[in-house]
C-alpha cells in the first residue's frame, strides 16, 4: 500500500472500511495496520491525520511502526471517526491436544 495514497472514492472508502472492520473482528489486522489503514481510507499523510485527530505525528508515527504504546483515550481519538472505539475482545482459545 503506498504510505500516502490519495483519498479514495465513496465506493472504494466504503470497501476498505468494511474490509478493516472484517479483519479487526477476526484478530488479523494488528493495531499498527489498522490505523495506517484508516489514515490510507481518510487520503491524509501523517501529520494532516494527527493533526485532524489531535494527537502529536510522534505518536502516530510510533503507533504505526507498532513501536508506541497508546492510551485508550488516543486509540479512541483515531478510531472513533470510522465508527470504531478501544476495548476488550476475546482471545483466541488454545489449541486442543488431541
Amino acid at each position: 500500500m503506498p504510505r500516502n495514497p490519495p483519498r479514495p472514492d465513496p465506493a472504494t472508502a466504503r470497501a476498505l472500511l468494511d474490509e478493516l472492520h472484517a479483519g479487526l473482528a477476526n484478530g488479523e489486522i494488528s493495531v499498527a495496520e489498522a490505523v495506517r489503514r484508516m489514515r490510507h481510507v481518510s487520503g491524509l499523510t501523517q501529520p494532516q491525520f494527527a493533526r485532524h485527530r489531535g494527537i502529536s505525528v510522534q505518536a502516530l508515527r510510533q503507533i504505526e511502526s507498532g513501536n508506541g504504546n497508546p492510551t485508550i483515550k488516543t486509540l479512541d481519538a483515531i478510531a472513533s471517526v470510522f465508527g470504531l472505539r478501544a476495548g476488550f475482545v476475546p482471545a483466541a482459545p488454545p489449541p486442543h491436544s488431541p
